[in-house]
């Protein structure tokens, strides 16, 4: 049996032609190529590449245990790549601070935030051993 595909002639040759026979044409030898644009983020598959965004005076504000701290980073430059969602910020509901958080300085929230997550990493390991301890179903 041959092995035919679809660019080559049918059983029969020219005969086949002459009777009637519509060829489909050629394939082209070049793939269609897609632009950049339609790689990577959805940013880019909704075509806004273009969507840069400069943040000027912009604040962090770090939760730690009962306290806060807005730190200050000034301007920042967002590629629209990385812009998913852009909205408004209700100012009287962002001032407000829930009840339990006291704001402290940012050195002092930020020495707890490093504590927390030097106790939050060997409370990992410790886990991550004794599981390991117990073997490769242990964790199922």
């Amino acid at each position: 049996m041959e092995r035919l595909s679809i660019s080559d002639t049918p059983p029969g040759g020219q005969n086949a032609q002459a009777q009637g026979s519509v060829q489909p044409p050629p394939p082209t030898t070049t793939a269609p190529q897609l632009p950049a644009q339609m790689f990577t983020t959805a940013a880019q598959l909704l075509d806004l590449t273009d969507t840069n965004l400069v943040l000027q005076d912009t604040v962090e504000r770090i939760f730690v245990q009962e306290y806060y701290a807005d730190v200050p980073h000034g301007v920042f430059f967002v590629r629209g790549e990385n812009v998913l969602l852009l909205g408004e910020i209700d100012l009287d509901k962002d001032d407000y601070i829930p009840e339990p958080y006291r704001e402290a300085s940012v050195e002092q929230v930020t020495a707890l935030q490093k504590k927390e997550q030097n106790e939050r990493t060997r409370k990992d390991k410790l886990r991550l051993s004794r599981l390991k301890a117990l073997g490769p179903d242990a964790a199922e």
